[in-house]
């Protein structure tokens, strides 16, 4: 079963619970994947991290607006993307992977950052967040 039909079934789910903020949440994660799957994407992980990233972005704007309202909004859509994405790495994992992509990049300097998050990104297949990613790279290559 695809992302997108797991977040469908969910949403009807909640819509028969009743339970209007989680559906209405779900709803919003079925639309964006439709509209990437009619773009011809069909990246849904990629989708999702990005939709995640948007709603932890602006729970931090709402909160520091004093909208703290708007901010558990955005922070329980957040969440509800999370369960959708797969598991992240721990940094034990993401620290030999990085290992494996520097050396056979052969990388040694920060210049080289490129190189090695070209290489690495495709195989964490979303189990990382890019920030995560270029730290751990750039702890790597020595700051």
């Amino acid at each position: 079963m695809s992302v997108l039909e797991q977040v469908q079934t969910d949403a009807r789910t909640a819509m028969k619970a009743r339970d209007k903020d989680r559906a209405s949440a779900l709803r919003l994660i079925v639309d964006v994947l439709q509209q990437d799957a009619k773009l011809g994407k069909g990246d849904e992980i990629a989708v999702l991290q990005r939709e995640r990233k948007k709603r932890v972005e602006a729970a931090e704007a709402y909160e520091d607006a004093g909208r703290a309202e708007q901010a558990a909004a955005e922070r329980f859509e957040a969440e509800l993307i999370e369960g959708y994405l797969p598991q992240q790495l721990s940094d034990e994992e993401l620290g030999q992977l990085v290992e494996a992509a520097v050396a056979e990049t052969g990388a040694t300097e920060q210049r080289q950052m490129g190189e090695v998050m070209s290489a690495l990104m495709p195989k964490l297949g979303g189990r990382a967040d890019g920030k995560r990613v270029s730290a751990a790279v750039r702890e790597k290559l020595g700051s």
